[in-house]
């Protein structure tokens, strides 16, 4: 029998976004590295560090993967653990995202910590996130 999942609700603000384009190719969606630094607030209180790949259309729209570790806290216990996320970025400016907690990833009082989620956004805005979550 599984353990009921607690539901953590938190707002991401980007601190910082450095795009680096590696590779393009004429009437094709430019491949782009991005290092990112976010600050989450609410029921996960910490910062994240993600390397992602995104794939950018002329339009603006992207297809995007990460992984990220968050570092703080979370239902009251401090640690880390890494997310890895597949999301879309629609021309209009709207991000949506789905992402899991890697398996073995929690450390201090986040080891054994599993779960899913996900967050929207309006780009320039702040994300609202949620992760769905058990601890050991």
């Amino acid at each position: 029998m599984s353990e009921a999942s607690t539901r953590a609700d938190a707002s991401i603000e980007v601190t910082d976004w450095k795009p680096e384009p590696f590779d393009e190719a004429d009437a094709a969606p430019a491949l782009v590295r991005i290092a990112v630094r976010e600050r989450f607030t609410g029921d996960i209180t910490a910062t994240g560090h993600a390397a992602m790949l995104q794939a950018l259309a002329a339009d603006g729209s992207a297809s995007f993967v990460a992984v990220e570790r968050v570092t703080g806290s979370i239902g009251g216990r401090a640690g880390s653990f890494v997310l890895q996320d597949a999301g879309a970025l629609a021309a209009d400016g709207t991000v949506t995202g789905q992402w899991f907690i890697v398996p073995g990833s929690g450390t201090g009082e986040l080891a054994g910590l599993t779960g899913t989620g996900g967050f929207t956004a309006t780009v320039g805005q702040h994300a609202r996130a949620w992760l769905d979550y058990q601890l050991a």
